[in-house]
């Protein structure tokens, strides 16, 4: 990470900020590094059990940072893709998806162009309701490539996609949440994050990653794909010790104790 991106970690709950607040948490390159490596260091970390994106001041993320790019700036590579196919502009939404956790995103002010995508990389989205959003980049004469696309596909309707993407025109949350690109409206979008995680927190971690694991392909998997798929996944966990720990505790009436 560097001065871009905060982690903390408490009770299996990552608090991931984008810290930027001074330029709405625009995105230049030391941005899309850092959250790249955010993303890369959460990968790894078998103690938590759920992250919460969000970001500092007064907008989730304005997008790209244009300044920056104009004057030559971004020394971005596009052709180079480490991450499974994913260059580093398209990591830093797609890796969202892509982490064996769940990501709840908490979005106010604003989601726009490149900060809409990086948004739409969560598996929940939880925004204010004075939220503007925009898939902006045709404003600029350039076309959504941050990954975007793989992500929007199993949220919103064909022609409503292009539309907003033709156009470059924003929308409010209620728009947003009738599309399917958001979860939920929350006054404090922070705050109801936090209580889904708690909630997703308390259950079995190992099943709860075979799950994301399932929803992940359920999109582009044929049928057959995923009925094996669901097996994997579920011999993976029953009978193993968290498995029983959720059956004991919901016997005795008490909170599970799982081990990550």
């Amino acid at each position: 990470m560097n001065d871009r991106v905060s982690i903390t970690v408490t009770d299996h709950i990552a608090d991931v900020r984008l810290t930027r607040a001074d330029k709405m948490n625009a995105i230049d390159p030391a941005m899309f590094q850092g959250i790249a490596d955010a993303i890369d260091a959460l990968a790894g970390r078998d103690d938590v059990r759920v992250v919460i994106l969000s970001g500092e001041g007064r907008g989730f993320c304005a997008g790209l940072d244009m300044g920056s790019m104009a004057t030559g700036g971004s020394g971005l590579e596009l052709s180079s893709r480490p991450w499974d196919g994913a260059n580093l502009v398209q990591q830093v939404s797609i890796g969202w998806r892509t982490l064996p956790m769940p990501v709840i995103a908490a979005v106010h002010g604003v989601a726009l162009g490149g900060g809409f995508q990086i948004m739409s990389g969560a598996d929940i989205r939880i925004a204010a309701p004075a939220t503007r959003f925009a898939i902006r980049e045709l404003h600029w004469g350039l076309v959504p490539d941050m990954g975007g696309f793989p992500l929007w596909r199993s949220l919103v309707r064909d022609d409503v996609l292009r539309e907003l993407t033709y156009t470059a025109r924003e929308f409010g949350p209620d728009d947003a949440l009738r599309h399917g690109f958001i979860s939920h409206i929350a006054d404090d979008p922070r705050a109801a994050a936090m209580t889904l995680a708690v909630e997703i927190a308390s259950r079995n971690p190992h099943a709860v990653r075979g799950a994301k694991r399932l929803c992940n392909m359920a999109h582009d998997a044929d049928p057959v794909t995923m009925l094996e798929a669901e097996t994997v996944e579920q011999l993976k966990v029953i009978r193993q010790p968290n498995q029983v720990e959720a059956v004991m505790a919901n016997m005795e009436k008490r909170v599970p104790v799982f081990r990550d």
